[in-house]
């Protein structure tokens, strides 16, 4: 008998209003997400996939629209339900407790004017009734298990004063404050360098497979997913074209748009040459219609 997924989307659409008439942003999406296991969803920019991730939360922009679909979360205790007919009062105590969000920019996501360790307590005492010693006691263990430097000055500092790698272990560590069950990263790594990048990578895999959360990982970068998913969905304008294991898409791509995106990666060690660019792999009907391989 199949296990019931964590995560699982059906049929998704999402429209966004905009001069004066519905665009389509999200075509009918379906991905579903194991518990335990790691699903990238990679992609151009615009191609749906923060979008699809944010509905996930119902924190869809004030001009999205979800027109079309199913989102069913297994809770931690009580049953499946569906996340698009659950009040938003309910929502509330899931965020941040159950689900955890990991964003791209940690500099906009943390708040300027408040302490990095006043920050990761206060979800503990909203979610799990802690008192202030409580949770700052698992904060400064938390910064620990997020390999910190001095977690009792990075509880007092501000996020001004920290590296930008420094700023997102904050906030994995934010994100993993209430042990959730499913952690959704939006790019975590994108606005750091490459060898800070590399390590918050080996960190996330770890606390993931330590805690056997379900991860979403969004990231447009194909080298990024294979690294850390076991499982990757491959969206195009809206839609899911390709979706499977990240060794079968990896070693066997199917539709054009995902053996551009791999043949767009440079390569260690090649000589200095000119970068095929994606459209070169889909011609104009691919482009017209990206129908979805499962």
């Amino acid at each position: 008998m199949n296990q019931e997924p964590l995560l699982q989307i059906k049929n998704l659409c999402i429209d966004f209003y905009a001069d004066g008439s519905l665009h389509r942003a999200v075509d009918h999406v379906n991905i579903a997400l194991q518990q335990g296991k790691t699903l990238g969803i990679v992609g151009e920019s615009g191609s749906g996939k923060t979008v699809t991730a944010l509905s996930v939360l119902r924190l869809l922009p004030e001009a999205g629209l979800i027109s079309e679909g199913e989102i069913w979360f297994a809770q931690k205790i009580k049953n499946p339900l569906n996340v698009l007919q659950t009040p938003l009062q309910e929502m509330r105590k899931i965020r941040g407790n159950q689900i955890g969000m990991i964003f791209q920019e940690p500099m906009t996501s943390l708040n300027p004017v408040k302490k990095c360790g006043l920050q990761v307590v206060e979800s503990m005492m909203v979610h799990l009734n802690y008192s202030f010693g409580k949770a700052k006691q698992h904060a400064l263990e938390l910064f620990g298990e997020v390999l910190l430097p001095r977690p009792a000055s990075i509880f007092s500092s501000y996020p001004h004063q920290l590296s930008g790698g420094q700023k997102q272990r904050v906030m994995i560590a934010m994100a993993m404050a209430c042990n959730p069950a499913l952690l959704i990263a939006d790019e975590p790594t994108t606005a750091l360098d490459v060898t800070v990048q590399k390590s918050i990578i080996a960190l996330m895999k770890s606390l993931q497979q330590k805690y056997q959360m379900g991860m979403l990982y969004i990231s447009h970068d194909l080298g990024v997913v294979s690294q850390i998913a076991d499982e990757v969905a491959v969206m195009f304008r809206g839609k899911v074209v390709e979706s499977g294991p990240v060794k079968n898409i990896f070693n066997q791509p199917e539709h054009p748009y995902t053996k551009g995106l791999i043949a767009c990666r440079p390569g260690m060690g090649r000589r200095p040459a000119k970068l095929p660019v994606v459209a070169d792999f889909i011609d104009a009907n691919a482009r017209k219609q990206t129908p979805t391989i499962t």
